[in-house]
């Protein structure tokens, strides 16, 4: 059925209603397991132009449908049926909640006369979800769906965007209802009210950088969210003002912008969290000061006023006290500063406007030469540690995932197709040095579990973002621990013909919980070591040829041939077994007493 004449009043069923729906909505492609409860709305599929991508678990549905959304930018929408397969979801669901990804999640739900029943395969799905979604709905009648679709996908991108769950029942599936697309229109959703140009936050937030002579802007997944890249690059050229990135960050301000930093936090670089430390001025772009970021409260940033921009109120003096909060989306709200300051560049000789001989906001007080001796400060105090910046990592005949990472970066740029290339991370220590040996440079490159840190997110999630972004080239950068719970959606990427590239970091361990064995438990590495099958020979099983690699010159040709292969491909990098993110910050210290390389493997930053 692909005439949705809205105007016609057709009576459809309640399954024919949900996909009318998704298709006035703009959905083209959902990630889904049919079972009893939902086969009424499968049996209707086939009368819509909707693509259907079957998963091997729900769990990959929904984590299909968040990558989808981060690399696009649109909702993903993920479908199962009643009891297990609606509570595979949740962890796809928290995944998103804790991201602030907009999803619908749509489940089905046994009939409504057997509700509370105990029926078979029946589960309080919407109670379950209730603490990981911005809302749930359940629909009883084949004339809830419409209106309850419609609203759940403004949900899902209004304000803080996050995932949106429908539950319908059987019979409102089977049962008929008028249909109208126009009709089922929620109503104009209600934000919290936005920040305007005579705000007298905004003037205050003006008058703290006016005094400002060490500011840093803290870039978090918020200016993705928003669309705010070119007004942060605006604003921080504008002010030269030094850029720090929290991981859902990356790639938000170019990591080869001349005012970038790096990204801050728990592995973050020695000299972004040392200039934190010291700054009078921290300038919060869309994040939350979640504790991976900001350490030890008490000691962080101790001398620095904060001015915190966020679209969620209740974020706002959660976790860190601050002087000015600006409320609303945070493009707006960079609009409406910009708007305050000079639109040439800010000179350290001020000069008054015409107007009654008075000043514009900045332009009597902002001495460019003090800032310029904080930024020259900063970049002085890297050290020898930029060595992540340079071509070439030094080889000692080891193996290490830096050097995988660092080539994997260096073959997208040698091919032209660095801004082109969607990275995919799992969670552990090859999260972390994707984080600082992979310089992204463009919005929506990076794809990663942050705030919930869910191992196996990487593979279904890369799936996900290449049905969304098919002609880019999207590499699942996964550890042996983490690939191994998903490894099963292998045949989901066979079965839909997507080429993606596979790189397991195996070392033998589940990494980050021997690295924490390590420096705080004695080396006991208890349950740490991880047997796992030949991923060659696995990925060869399922239809996907593949490379064993153990050699740093053997990297960059691998990263090439799977590039250009016609179909996808899985290199299994057996590196060194016990290396270890660094620098990184123990659990309850300060942001600057970071823990250094305890023994040298490779010269790199990590020991600065």
């Amino acid at each position: 059925m692909t005439d949705n004449n809205q105007n016609a009043h057709p009576t459809l069923t309640g399954a024919e209603i949900l996909w009318a729906t998704l298709v006035g909505e703009g959905v083209t492609t959902v990630f889904g397991y049919p079972g009893g409860a939902i086969l009424p709305a499968y049996d209707a599929l086939r009368k819509f132009p909707i693509h259907h991508v079957l998963v091997r678990h729900e769990q990959g549905a929904a984590h299909m449908a968040d990558g989808y959304a981060r690399a696009s930018g649109k909702v993903g929408v993920a479908i199962a049926t009643s009891g297990p397969g609606a509570t595979n979801l949740v962890t796809g669901i928290a995944t998103a909640m804790m991201d602030s990804i907009p999803i619908v999640c749509i489940t089905g739900q046994v009939s409504s006369k057997v509700l509370g029943s105990d029926a078979f395969q029946e589960i309080d799905i919407t109670g379950i979800t209730l603490p990981i979604t911005k809302h749930n709905f359940v629909a009883t009648r084949p004339d809830h769906i419409a209106p309850m679709l419609r609203q759940a996908f403004q949900i899902a991108q209004s304000g803080r965007p996050g995932p949106v769950l429908v539950d319908i029942t059987k019979d409102a599936q089977q049962g008929t209802a008028l249909f109208n697309f126009d009709d089922a229109q929620p109503g104009p959703y209600r934000p919290h009210p936005m920040l305007r140009a005579e705000s007298s936050a905004a003037r205050e937030a003006i008058e703290l950088i006016k005094q400002s002579k060490k500011p840093v802007i803290l870039a978090g997944h918020g200016i993705n969210q928003s669309g705010a890249e070119k007004e942060v690059i605006e604003f921080a050229e504008r002010l030269h003002i030094p850029v720090a990135s929290t991981l859902l960050g990356l790639g938000s301000f170019s990591a080869s912008h001349p005012l970038s930093l790096g990204m801050m936090g728990m592995h973050g670089e020695s000299w972004v969290n040392n200039a934190i430390q010291e700054s009078d001025l921290l300038l919060a772009f869309g994040m939350r000061f979640d504790d991976r970021v900001t350490g030890n409260l008490a000691s962080y940033a101790p001398h620095a006023k904060k001015i915190h921009i966020e679209i969620d109120p209740s974020e706002i003096n959660k976790n860190v006290k601050v002087d000015v909060a600006l409320i609303g989306d945070l493009k707006e709200v960079l609009e409406t500063l910009l708007s305050l300051i000079p639109s040439s560049e800010v000179s350290s000789r001020p000069e008054r406007s015409e107007a009654e001989g008075t000043a514009s906001p900045l332009q009597n007080a902002w001495d460019r030469t003090e800032v310029d001796a904080w930024l020259k400060h900063i970049n002085t105090s890297k050290g020898t540690a930029a060595v992540r910046d340079i071509i070439n990592l030094p080889d000692n005949g080891h193996l290490y995932a830096a050097h995988v990472i660092h080539d994997i970066w260096r073959e997208a740029v040698a091919a032209g197709r660095e801004k082109e290339t969607i990275i995919v991370t799992d969670v552990g220590q090859h999260q972390m040095w994707e984080a600082q040996y992979f310089h992204h440079t463009a919005p929506r490159t990076l794809v990663t579990s942050g705030g919930l840190g869910t191992m196996g997110f990487a593979l279904p999630a890369a799936i996900g973002a290449k049905v969304a972004c098919p002609e880019k080239d999207v590499w699942v950068i996964a550890g042996d621990g983490g690939f191994q719970m998903t490894a099963a959606e292998l045949s989901t990427i066979v079965q839909e013909n997507l080429h993606i590239n596979i790189a397991v970091i195996n070392n033998g361990f589940l990494g980050m919980v021997r690295q924490w064995q390590e420096t705080f438990y004695d080396k006991n590495y208890a349950c740490s070591p991880i047997l796992s099958p030949d991923f060659v020979k696995l990925a060869d099983a399922h239809g996907i040829p593949g490379a064993h690699i153990t050699q740093r010159k053997d990297v960059t040709p691998t990263v090439t041939k799977a590039r250009t292969a016609p179909s996808a491909f899985l290199i299994n990098f057996a590196v060194e077994k016990e290396d270890g993110v660094y620098p990184m910050i123990a659990p309850g210290a300060a942001l600057h007493e970071m823990v250094r390389r305890p023994d040298p493997l490779i010269e790199t930053a990590e020991d600065e």
